[in-house]
């Protein structure tokens, strides 16, 4: 009977603990730009290409997409890579 008394003051206080303390900022920071930018126009797709690996080919796209936004509205641009097995001709 105690425990349930305690309970809700248990868990008010955790949850103003938790509002309380201050969040990680988070760092958007990349070494390689090739990968992932940060706000501007979305960049430009690059062409499909196709490269021998010996006994078969691989046919690799590139597309840029948005993933989502940055906490001061820029908008996130990852790259995406597709690859995909093919007969050499």
């Amino acid at each position: 009977m105690p425990l349930r008394r305690c309970l809700p003051v248990l868990l008010l206080t955790s949850l103003v603990a938790g509002c309380a303390t201050s969040t990680i900022a988070p760092s958007y920071t990349s070494d390689n730009p090739d990968i992932m930018r940060i706000g501007g126009e979305r960049p430009a797709n690059r062409d499909t290409t196709v490269e021998s690996a010996g006994s078969f080919c691989l046919e690799t796209a590139e597309r840029w997409n948005d993933h989502g936004r940055t906490p001061d509205g820029q908008t996130l641009w990852a790259k995406d890579t597709l690859r995909k097995v093919v007969s050499c001709n």
